[in-house]
């Protein structure tokens, strides 16, 4: 192993940018994640970076396997739609429109 590495990078400890619960979407600028456990504004928090996650979605668009998938931080949900958002990673089953939650692999 490299002599500078530090580690996978599968989870990362953050400054939570506001309160947080275990579940929650953590965004800090570009770094997106899901918290592991509660931790209120400020606190140290870490974040899965990697990983298939049920999210919110934006009831009303329907989802394809593969389709590339943006936080939109604005609403606090998942989106297909790429402008002004973050994309985030890809979705790993279909969803309906409407349905509340999609199924989300992260991969950024």
């Amino acid at each position: 192993m490299a002599k500078n590495f530090i580690q996978p990078g599968d989870t990362i400890t953050v400054p939570a940018p506001a309160d947080v619960v275990s579940g929650a979407v953590v965004l800090v600028g570009k770094l997106f994640g899901v918290a592991n456990f509660d931790a209120k504004s400020g606190e140290d928090v870490e974040i899965s970076t990697k990983g298939v996650f049920t999210l919110p979605k934006t009831s009303a668009q329907a989802w394809t396997v593969g389709a590339a998938v943006y936080w939109d931080a604005t609403n606090s949900e998942v989106t297909t739609t790429s402008t002004s958002n973050t994309l985030i990673g890809h979705a790993v089953a279909a969803a309906a429109n409407p349905s509340a939650t999609g199924t989300v692999r992260l991969s950024i």
